[in-house]
C-alpha cells in the first residue's frame, strides 16, 4: 500500500539516513508531500515523522523504540507506517516488525508488518 496522501490527523513514517538526505523512497515523498525537513533525519516534522533505517539494526530499534514513546504521547495523531529498513537498508518485515509490537491502536503497520506481528 502507498501512501500518497493523509487526512487530517495523520502522520507519515518512514526510513531516514542519520543525515536527512530525503533523496529516493518514502524519504523522498516525506520531503515532497508531508512536510519531512532536508537535513533533519529523526523525529517529527510537518506531517511526517523520520526514523534512521539506515545505521544499523540496533539503532533502528532504538529509533522504533522512541517513535513508539511519541506515538503513546500523543494519541491525537494517527501514524502511518511504511516498511522501514525494507528498501535500500536491506532488512526484512521479519527482522524490523517485531520492533513495533508495542505500538499502540494509533499506529497503523504497513500489511507485511502486521502479518509479522499477527495482527
Amino acid at each position: 500500500m502507498r501512501i500518497t496522501q493523509l487526512a487530517p490527523g495523520e502522520v507519515f513514517v518512514f526510513g531516514s539516513n542519520a543525515a536527512g538526505m530525503h533523496a529516493a523512497g518514502a524519504a523522498a515523498m516525506a520531503h515532497e508531500r508531508f512536510g519531512a525537513v532536508w537535513g533533519q533525519g529523526h523525529g517529527l516534522h510537518g506531517r511526517s515523522y523520520a526514523i534512521n533505517s539506515m545505521s544499523g539494526l540496533a539503532i533502528l530499534q532504538a529509533e522504533v523504540g522512541g517513535f513508539v514513546d511519541f506515538a503513546a504521547q500523543h494519541p491525537e495523531f494517527r501514524f502511518l507506517v511504511t516498511e522501514i529498513g525494507c528498501g535500500i537498508a536491506g532488512y526484512t518485515p521479519a527482522e524490523v516488525a517485531p520492533f513495533f509490537a508495542d505500538g499502540g491502536d494509533n499506529v497503523v503497520l504497513p500489511p507485511r508488518f502486521a502479518q509479522e506481528l499477527g495482527r
